[in-house]
């Protein structure tokens, strides 16, 4: 199963703002990804509330992962996104 390791940029981390933006886009993903952080079990990258329960921080790595055709471009662009402040 591909996956892609980033370090979220986003000056607060993965809530609200950020966090809607990130799901939006794994929403139009053409495959279901998921989003870990160390110690936790993956969430669904699509769901908001999946995601802001993971207290993604600013400087946190998390792992996406995701299986089938288009993984591994859904998987650049999602990581991308995550490496960019969605606050700015």
């Amino acid at each position: 199963m591909p996956s892609r390791t980033v370090t979220v940029a986003s000056r607060v981390g993965l809530h609200a703002r950020p966090a809607a933006v990130f799901t939006r886009a794994a929403a139009a993903a053409s495959v279901q990804v998921t989003l870990a952080v160390a110690g936790k079990d993956p969430v669904n990258a699509a769901s908001v509330l999946g995601v802001m329960t993971l207290g993604v921080e600013c400087g946190q790595e998390v792992t996406l992962a995701a299986e089938g055709e288009g993984a591994d471009g859904a998987l650049d662009s999602l990581a991308a996104l995550l490496a960019t402040d969605l606050d700015a």
